[in-house]
């Protein structure tokens, strides 16, 4: 059976096997038509022209793990951030694992979507906000609304600064030969509120693991979101995150994306400012190699004025693996004002890593400040002469060249002991040490 038909014949007995409330039911059911129509999408569509799903759906995925599987922390405490006291929230193999996290209800919810989504007192809340930002033509959207039932609900109320980081992290532990993954995170920052996120999904097996993940963010007045998303999965799992961003007057959101691992990950980013004075930022660092894709597609739509976005994305890519930046920037016409900077740099360390790069600008205003660039090369060797003829062998000099090239999106990283843990990534995907332990 293919996966299409078996996510089709799933969701019935899904919807039976669910206490759900007749809005998200009625959002449920007009999903999985969507996805039922539009299906998987392809190299056919523009948005996909660079990156195939097919060996990824070719796949028998089980879409629900057929039992909780309990793990020891020690087995994966080296995923979580050292050094640091943090709210918890751990998902084992589609499962939330209570062991593993720590929650809160004091004065703020720091939970799971499954009881948001079917307990009363969170009801108004899910019908003011729960698929509201989510894009509707977008097909593996669709297909994780269906599907919703699993994730991270976070509601932090009016004038709250957290004085402790939220981590989300998701373990496939290899229960099934191979295991469909749909998380659904739901975030609301209220009024002069601030938060710190950081989402990990990482596999602890060699079976395939393929999951589709859809986060909502909700940034309201005068709020502040800083968001990490750290992707250093094995060879044998795929990602496909889409997050949408619904900003309000005076808000800042920064979202910092770190792909290092994993088969196939992309990552669908967009940003919508619906009041003016709004800042939103995006940077992303990518080092692959092997025959691993990664694939950034970006959007910031401008429909107020005075706003800010900043997009900065780095590639290292090395092997034959392959990346994908494709950004987009819409400036509306009531939208002066606007001050929009994008760009997208990229090394390539061997003669057969492939980058696609296309940054993009619909601007309908005359009054803004725009800009967008590309550049695509290879170390420079006079650089590297340079540090060679001072005694540095060659491993280690390029290292160093491509650690200074990546060094500015690390610069914005807020979280000392986070900023540490991908040093520690970096140098371990060079091959180098960099000046601190491994």
């Amino acid at each position: 059976m293919q996966l299409t038909e078996k996510l089709l014949s799933s969701f019935l007995a899904f919807e039976l096997d669910i206490d759900i409330n007749s809005s998200v039911h009625h959002l449920r059911t007009n999903a999985i038509k969507n996805f039922e129509k539009l299906g998987f999408p392809n190299r056919k569509l523009e948005n996909w022209k660079y990156t195939s799903l097919n060996q990824i759906i070719k796949e028998d995925y089980t879409v629900f793990s057929k039992k909780r599987n309990v793990i020891d922390f020690k087995r994966v405490q080296d995923y979580f951030i050292d050094n640091i006291e943090s709210y918890k929230i751990v998902f084992v193999d589609g499962f939330y694992d209570p062991f593993l996290s720590q929650t809160s209800h004091d004065g703020l919810d720091i939970c799971i979507m499954s009881a948001a989504l079917n307990k009363p007192k969170y009801s108004n809340l899910i019908n003011k906000y729960f698929n509201k930002a989510a894009a509707s033509e977008d097909s593996l959207t669709s297909l994780n609304t269906a599907f919703s039932k699993e994730g991270a609900y976070i509601y932090i109320p009016k004038k709250n600064v957290l004085e402790k980081p939220i981590e989300i992290i998701h373990f496939a532990t290899g229960n099934e030969a191979a295991l469909m993954l749909q998380p659904r995170n739901l975030i609301i920052v209220e009024e002069s509120s601030e938060v710190e996120i950081i989402e990990t999904h990482q596999s602890l097996t060699v079976n395939s693991v393929f999951t589709n993940s859809v986060t909502e963010i909700f940034a309201q007045k005068n709020s502040k979101v800083d968001y990490y998303k750290i992707q250093n999965d094995v060879i044998s799992s795929s990602l496909v995150d889409n997050t949408y961003i619904t900003q309000k007057r005076n808000s800042d959101v920064k979202v910092h994306t770190f792909s290092f691992g994993g088969r196939l990950t992309r990552n669908n980013l967009n940003f919508y400012q619906k009041n003016p004075s709004i800042n939103s930022t995006m940077k992303g660092l990518t080092i692959i190699d092997y025959d691993q894709l990664v694939d950034h597609h970006t959007l910031v739509h401008h429909s107020n004025p005075n706003c800010e976005s900043h997009q900065d994305y780095k590639g290292i890519y090395s092997g034959k693996s392959t990346g994908v930046f494709n950004g987009k920037i819409v400036v509306d016409k009531i939208a002066q004002k606007t001050n929009a900077f994008q760009q997208n740099n990229n090394i390539l360390l061997d003669d057969k890593s492939t980058i696609n790069s296309k940054p993009q600008l619909e601007i309908f205003a005359d009054d803004v400040k725009c800009s967008h660039g590309c550049t695509i090369g290879q170390l420079d060797q006079d650089a590297l002469f340079y540090l060679r003829a001072r005694g540095i062998p060659k491993k280690e000099a390029k290292a160093l060249l491509t650690y200074g090239f990546a060094n500015n999106i690390l610069e914005s990283v807020n979280i000392p002991e986070l900023k540490f843990r991908i040093k520690k990534i970096i140098a371990k995907k060079l091959g180098v040490n960099l000046g601190f332990d491994l």
